[in-house]
């Protein structure tokens, strides 16, 4: 029989191993998207960071949410997440305060995969953000990576149905629109980058759409899912099935 043992006196459910934070916004989250549970093939559990709103988060960068940032990532790792995450890349500024004070692996932003994916490439990296204006260099410093790496960044903030779902909340979203405004950003991409050699969805609403951008270019498509399921298979191994 096995003996099973409590490891944390705060935690009284088990089972899942990345803790997502999220801000408290107000549009549907489609299968696909970061803040859907379905997404994920293994439990997750989520926590909204009071008072982070898009336009605090987005367009202000308001620091005074590194506080609340924590707070909520602190609960999550009481609650026995084995590691932690973000909704959206804007996150990004805040990865080295937070992972500063948490014990378990932290990874708020789609960014940090950058410097892996320039080398298994060696050629540019396309960015589809969520608004190509907030994505500013200092998100780039705040996480390393490097000045020389060549990056192609095309934004969300002019496709009609995407502003007015995500940036702008009005409470609906059509899927399909967006599909439309997705792929056709990423076609810009290519036309104007030839020889980029992967793509990158630094949002998690965008996450749905990475099927459709892959069809489209033919090219490798990483975002928050791709990280989370990297980070989640190193966290929980499972024994090889096999025979010889």
């Amino acid at each position: 029989m096995t003996i099973y043992h409590t490891l944390n006196k705060k935690q009284s459910w088990y089972g899942q191993s990345i803790g997502i934070l999220t801000p408290n916004t107000f549009y549907p989250c489609i299968p696909g998207n970061v803040a859907n549970a379905t997404t994920f093939p293994f439990p997750v559990r989520y926590k909204i960071v009071e008072k982070a709103s898009v336009e605090r988060i987005l367009k202000e960068k308001d620091r005074t949410l590194l506080s609340p940032l924590i707070d909520a990532a602190i609960e999550l790792q009481n609650e026995g997440v084995k590691a932690i995450t973000g909704t959206g890349g804007i996150m990004t500024l805040f990865q080295k305060e937070v992972s500063d004070v948490i014990g378990v692996p932290v990874f708020l932003s789609s960014l940090l995969q950058i410097p892996f994916i320039y080398q298994t490439i060696k050629r540019p990296i396309g960015i589809i953000t969520s608004d190509s204006r907030c994505l500013t260099p200092d998100y780039f410093i705040s996480i390393g990576v490097n000045r020389e790496i060549p990056l192609a960044i095309r934004g969300m903030e002019g496709q009609k149905e995407f502003r007015e779902a995500i940036l702008e909340e009005k409470g609906s979203l059509d899927s399909a629109r967006i599909e439309k405004e997705v792929v056709g950003v990423a076609k810009q991409l290519i036309t104007e980058n030839f020889d980029m050699g992967a793509v990158l969805l630094e949002c998690g609403d965008l996450s749905p759409y990475a099927y459709a951008v892959q069809k489209e270019l033919s090219l490798p498509v990483f975002d928050f899912i791709t990280m989370i399921h990297y980070v989640h298979s190193a966290l929980i191994r499972t024994e090889f099935q096999g025979f010889m």
